[in-house]
């Protein structure tokens, strides 16, 4: 695995835990944030043929 594939399947990973911990405290902008993020992230995943199915629940 390459160091761009590496960053960014760790950057989701990092970016599904802090969407996680926002829906639980309530804090709705946040989350929204957060959410706007992980999209963007997997868009540029799919952009590049990153699969990261097996990362999301």
């Amino acid at each position: 695995m390459d160091a761009f594939t590496a960053g960014l399947l760790q950057r989701i990973r990092t970016t599904e835990t802090d969407l996680m911990r926002a829906r639980e405290t309530g804090d709705d902008f946040l989350a929204e944030v957060e959410q706007g993020e992980l999209d963007d992230l997997h868009r540029l995943a799919a952009e590049h043929g990153v699969e990261v199915g097996a990362l999301t629940s």
